[in-house]
């Protein structure tokens, strides 16, 4: 099996009681490199009018008049009047990248013009604006609600040009081939397994329900065990073969166009072919309206006709950003499905030994994560339809590997670094009570009740043996982003575990 699916990724499939999960880090599904290098673009800075603005010349006509009056309405303060580039890129010169302004060229005809800085150059753009239809540039397609959307957009654009093309030139030459190891395959085999059978039971074919059988009861096989499975791990490790292909998760034949248009997303959304991130702030990829298929324009291309529309309704919420998810709860600040396995395993996992550390089946894990993106917060978790707690536990890690932004973000790793390599605890405590306030509120609040939960688990230590470190070791390939390909995670554990044992700590002086 591929070290990226789900299976992988969320954990080995043991005995009952299943195996200990190895400490180093897992390959994640989600590339962070695009989301990062967005990361780092330049911010807008409107550069504000200082002066007065000239009246027009006195010969002008009274819809002149109007039109100058009616661009310092719409434009505001970054309005500069009637301004020649020479000016202009004066005016820019000292600020800046990032910084731009609007103004009315001495040639214009029925458009205004759009100066900004990057990369020390200043740049001019046609601008022009609808009612109804928002600004846009001359000849382009892009439409925004306001300019400083539209600045943002390009600084990002500009900023992935200078410093992605690399990742750019990858996504450029993916072939049909990387269909099966995509995003898309990985969070959605098993959907694709069980439609694929109904489809097939509906068509009176005994072909694909079978096939689609052999290809769930393949996943369901035992992991090896003892020196066996640590034989396996290193040959995996050493050899660095290409992966096996996957199982066709639709072994029937089917085929069916996808319906591809081009979106604007709302929040964080990364390409479900190339794994990598949809950047920019409109228009940034394009979606199938029938089945919800995410991707890169490029990307799309590739997809093979295999749209199917029923996959919509059981997409779930594995895999989508935490702040997205937390958006379409605005009654919960926690996800439900960190509610309900937290839930699960507070009133009968605390004893179990080796909780969290040992992994239940992942066949077992796949069908609670397609329980839960079909059935969302009814689902029916109880001793009765799971009796092995740890299948709860591995669901939870699962659903927290598969977020595209982890808890402990991109952009706050550092400062928890920083805290957790401090040797003076009061010093540490001060400066992890700092590095939590530069998470976003859902990863904020998320971080705190795993915390706590954790905390509570550790309680238990003389009975479960999962102490802070424990729990740490387990999950900090989960919970913080760290670099890919690193697998010494000795300060990572130590920062996590500090931070488990010290949460009330940490969190009440916020």
């Amino acid at each position: 099996m591929p070290r990226n699916t789900v299976a992988g990724a969320g954990s080995a499939a043991g005995g009952e009681g299943g195996a200990p999960e190895p400490s180093s880090p897992v390959q994640k599904v989600w590339k962070p490199e695009l989301y990062k290098l967005q990361l780092e673009a330049p911010a807008p800075c409107p550069l504000r009018c200082q002066r007065t603005l000239p009246l027009p010349p006195a010969k002008s006509t009274a819809e002149a008049v109007e039109a100058n009056n009616a661009a310092g309405r719409l434009y505001g303060s970054e309005y500069h009047g009637l301004m020649g580039h020479l000016e202009a890129e004066q005016l820019l010169a000292n600020a800046r990248d990032g910084s731009y302004l609007v103004r009315r060229s001495p040639q214009s005809d029925g458009y205004y013009t759009l100066s900004l800085r990057f990369n020390k150059l200043a740049k001019h753009y046609k601008l022009l604006h609808k009612p109804g239809v928002g600004h846009y540039l001359r000849g382009q397609d892009k439409r925004f609600d306001t300019v400083h959307d539209m600045v943002a957009d390009g600084l990002i654009n500009f900023h992935m040009q200078l410093h992605a093309s690399p990742i750019i030139q990858q996504i450029n030459q993916q072939t049909r081939n990387c269909y099966q190891q995509s995003p898309y395959m990985t969070l959605n085999g098993r959907k694709l397994r069980a439609l694929s059978n109904e489809m097939g039971g509906k068509a009176g074919s005994g072909a694909a329900p079978a096939a689609a059988a052999a290809a769930v009861t393949s996943e369901s096989k035992e992991a090896p065990k003892g020196m066996e499975a640590a034989v396996e791990k290193q040959k995996s490790e050493e050899e660095e073969e290409t992966p096996a292909p996957a199982l066709d998760p639709m072994p029937l034949v089917y085929e069916k166009l996808h319906h591809f248009k081009v979106h604007t997303f709302k929040g964080l959304n990364w390409c479900e072919f190339c794994a990598n991130f949809l950047w920019g702030f409109t228009a940034q990829g394009v979606k199938c309206e029938a089945c919800g298929f995410v991707a890169h324009t490029k990307c799309s291309e590739l997809v093979p006709p295999k749209c199917v529309p029923d996959l919509k309704r059981i997409r779930g919420v594995f895999g989508t950003d935490l702040t997205t998810m937390v958006q379409l709860e605005p009654h919960h600040l926690i996800p439900f499905v960190v509610r309900r396995c937290v839930e699960e395993v507070e009133a009968r996992g605390m004893l179990q030994e080796g909780i969290y550390r040992v992994s239940g089946f992942a066949d077992e894990i796949e069908a609670l994560k397609l329980a839960l993106d079909r059935d969302g917060e009814k689902t029916d978790m109880s001793e009765t339809t799971y009796g092995n707690v740890n299948v709860i536990a591995g669901t939870l890690k699962l659903y927290l590997r598969l977020l595209p932004v982890p808890l402990i973000t991109f952009q706050a790793y550092p400062s928890f670094m920083a805290a957790g390599r401090n040797g003076k605890q009061a010093e540490q405590l001060q400066l992890m009570t700092e590095a939590v306030r530069h998470l976003p509120p859902a990863h904020y609040s998320c971080l705190q009740y795993m915390l706590e939960h954790l905390k509570r688990v550790a309680s238990h230590y003389a009975v479960n043996k999962m102490n802070e470190h424990n729990l740490a070791t387990v999950f900090a390939p989960t919970l913080i982003a760290t670099p890919q390909h690193m697998t010494n995670l000795t300060e990572e554990i130590f920062m996590l575990s500090s931070l488990i044992a010290h949460c009330k700590t940490i969190f009440a002086r916020n």
